[in-house]
């Protein structure tokens, strides 16, 4: 015996909001059979052998290369045949997928590629349907937990694996080409770990993101986010509304309206191992911010899982070792290449992968540095290197015996050091995400120059503020610049995912 499921069966759209909102009722339909099925399994009800419920699928199929000639790097399919994804969380994903829906019939004419949407046969695991704020499973027996497998649909890591984003996914014979980068359940399971990670739910995550590897910074993002929701919105682009923070605290800005969702908000019996704080814009343009600590490991977790929610762009703002003995304290380093020393991707993407430099992020940057600093010209570039970076996972690497490293620095012709930018800056090229890094030289070891108590105060307190504020003017411009012009062909390949 088991629940029969909610199926809707298959159907066309040559609308891409008729498209969505068939996405939108199977999902919910299945969502709310699997939760109910749950709450009545929880109370100690018969619920039946088994219960599932199944995501949405949306399907393309095209029998010509005739498209129109788009400058982007996604809204097309690359040739002949039928591509087909899993969709998941159509409440927080509706521009996205409407975007998406609309760009592929716009490329492809109406006449030539419907979009067909219909029941899946991939589960929806049972943790993945519960409501944000629902923990129901937590009033359960451990007897009656252990029941729950053989009864419900639990999260399948084969159902999960980036082979789509590595380029390795090889559809058996007969089976559709994939159409977007992320299932739905790789999506779900990224969701889950966002808000274990940074305290925060995924609805507030905003399309510019800043990583950090120092807590100076976030304070510094707290105090500035705090200062503008005290403050009327006055200069032009200035549209930040509400400030969140960990544990889904909201700071509404002054002359917004409370919300009933800010009532869940409590404040964390201790920090989550990743921050994250969040300036939001009504539109979902504004900036989130996460402290991702020490190590490419944290850098590749956390990249991983924000990729799911498409940003614009990320930038890395850091500190980092300066090579050169020309450089000091204080300067800044923008990188133009990485030396890939971090391990953490090797499977995902090979070594022998270069991972440029994106002129828009580079030129945004640099325009972000002259304007905070009001510095121009031989100034500028006196404050400002750009070159290579040199990331590694070895945080005691001025211990290695014989000089190894510096000479590898040296024929790299490095001019920084830290752990994190290539791997934020790789994962950004492997999951076509916008990406740079903008560092500042905390400390020379190899120039005698190291950290100590007293130099390293007076560092964070003359420098961590201005960094700050570069990256956040550097994401505005790039907002500024438009979608259009960031997610461009160049980050591509030659068999590509129609999903941004």
């Amino acid at each position: 015996m088991s629940m029969t499921r909610p199926f809707i069966a298959p159907l066309q759209f040559d609308d891409p909001i008729a498209a969505y909102e068939q996405v939108l009722a199977i999902y919910e339909a299945n969502v709310a059979h699997l939760r109910d099925a749950m709450k009545r399994f929880v109370a100690g009800e018969d619920v039946g052998e088994h219960v599932r419920g199944c995501y949405p699928f949306v399907r393309v199929h095209t029998d010509t290369v005739a498209r129109a000639d788009s400058t982007l790097a996604f809204g097309f399919v690359a040739g002949p045949g039928t591509y087909e994804t899993t969709l998941t969380r159509p409440d927080l994903f509706a521009r996205y997928y409407q975007q998406q829906f609309k760009l592929l019939l716009k490329n492809h004419g109406s006449h030539h590629l419907r979009i067909e949407v219909g029941t899946s046969s991939q589960p929806i695991p049972i943790h993945f349907s519960f409501a944000e704020h629902e923990h129901i499973e937590g009033n359960m027996s451990a007897e009656r937990r252990l029941l729950m497998r053989d009864v419900f649909d639990l999260p399948n890591l084969a159902a999960m694996d980036d082979g789509i984003a590595n380029g390795t996914h090889e559809p058996p014979p007969g089976e559709a080409q994939p159409l977007s980068l992320f299932t739905a359940p790789r999506v779900d399971y990224s969701l889950q770990r966002l808000r274990h990670y940074t305290g925060t739910s995924c609805e507030h995550f905003q399309k510019f993101v800043l990583f950090t590897n120092y807590q100076f910074y976030i304070d510094e993002f707290v105090k500035l986010g705090h200062e503008l929701m005290s403050q009327a919105s006055s200069a032009p682009g200035d549209d930040y509304i509400a400030f969140i923070e960990p544990g889904n605290m909201v700071t509404r800005r002054v002359g917004q309206a409370v919300q009933a969702s800010d009532a869940h908000g409590s404040l964390p019996p201790r920090l989550p191992q990743m921050p994250g704080y969040h300036l939001i814009r009504a539109d979902g343009t504004g900036i989130s911010m996460v402290n991702i600590g020490v190590g490419p490991a944290n850098a590749k977790t956390i990249t991983d899982h924000i990729a799911v929610l498409r940003p614009h762009a990320w930038l890395m703002l850091g500190h980092c070792a300066g090579l050169r003995n020309t450089q000091q304290l204080g300067d800044y380093v923008l990188a133009h290449g990485y030396v890939r020393e971090d391990h953490v991707l090797d499977e995902d993407l090979p070594l022998w992968v270069p991972i440029p430099p994106l002129a828009e992020v580079q030129v945004a940057i640099e325009a972000a540095v002259a304007e905070v600093t009001q510095l121009t010209g031989h100034d500028l570039k006196r404050v400002m290197r750009t070159g290579t970076v040199a990331s590694t996972d070895n945080r005691n690497w001025e211990l290695l015996p014989q000089r190894t490293p510096e000479r590898r620095f040296s024929q790299s012709r490095a001019i920084a050091l830290d752990m994190e930018s290539a791997t934020i800056a790789a994962n950004g090229f492997r999951f076509r995400v916008p990406y740079g890094t903008l560092l500042c030289v905390s400390d020379k070891p190899m120039h005698g120059e190291i950290k100590l108590p007293g130099m390293a105060n007076q560092f964070y307190r003359d420098r961590v503020d201005q960094h700050l504020r570069i990256g956040i003017r550097a994401l505005e411009l790039l907002r500024a610049l438009g979608v259009d012009k960031l997610h461009s062909r160049k980050l591509r390949s030659f068999t590509e995912v129609a999903f941004q």
